[in-house]
């Protein structure tokens, strides 16, 4: 039994929980999609009360470490790059209130997107290619239905970031459209604006197939910045620093 006891301030007893159970899970004591204890056994376990435990169980999900759903009891993640993602969450998200802070992290998506186009048109295989068809059909095909219509323009982009053979980077794009995604829900979405963006992607897609990157990196940059002024527009602007 690791008792902690009541006598340590919460925060602090909800520190020890929180060591104990990552050391389990970096040591495959607790292995991924397993379930954590249950509530009850931690409190049994560690000696403390309801609320560090839940205290615990927070502060591990705030760092990617468990997945917790509501009635389910929470399961362990597998620690990868995504882990990482999820653990800046939530001060990115708090950058974000701060609409120059949705600018600066854009405009790093715009930086990445760039090199990935110019090394897909580069490198990218037959089964690159292939998938990233797949996705613009797809995207295609889902013109007059816009919330499929954004499933499909984020799993085009997302293509992109597989081309990489790096799993950093789609790690990195889960975290792009995660933390951006409140902004996206603000914008008006209209069969005429998909179709819009669904030619920005064709284009994009072409200029892979013809092995052109400075063709696709200019695509993409026209693209993204297209993008960019609906998005700034869910904004409360109170000066120009960021248009």
């Amino acid at each position: 039994m690791n008792y902690i006891g009541e006598a340590a301030p919460d925060c602090r007893a909800a520190d020890a929980i929180v060591a104990q159970i990552e050391q389990r899970i970096a040591a495959g004591v607790l292995v991924d999609a397993s379930p954590l204890p249950s509530e009850r056994e931690l409190m049994l376990e560690f000696g403390a009360s309801r609320t560090v435990v839940r205290e615990a169980i927070t502060a591990l999900s705030n760092r990617g470490l468990i997945e917790c759903k509501p009635r389910f009891r929470p399961v362990v993640r597998r620690v990868g790059y995504e882990t990482l993602m999820i653990a800046t969450g939530p001060v990115i998200r708090q950058l974000l209130n701060d609409p120059r802070g949705v600018k600066s992290l854009y405009d790093m998506r715009v930086f990445t997107e760039r090199g990935l186009v110019r090394d897909a048109a580069l490198r990218a295989t037959k089964s690159d290619i292939q998938n990233l068809k797949a996705a613009l059909a797809a995207n295609q095909a889902s013109i007059s239905d816009s919330d499929e219509f954004y499933r499909t323009d984020t799993a085009f982009h997302g293509t992109l970031y597989q081309i990489s053979d790096n799993p950093v980077f789609p790690a990195i794009h889960q975290g792009f459209f995660s933390w951006l995604a409140p902004h996206w829900d603000r914008m008006q979405r209209l069969p005429e604006r998909n179709e819009q963006n669904y030619l920005a992607h064709k284009t994009i897609y072409e200029a892979i197939l013809e092995r052109d990157p400075d063709a696709a990196e200019d695509a993409l940059i026209e693209h993204l910045a297209a993008a960019w002024e609906f998005v700034r527009d869910t904004f409360d602007w109170e000066d120009d620093a960021t248009r």
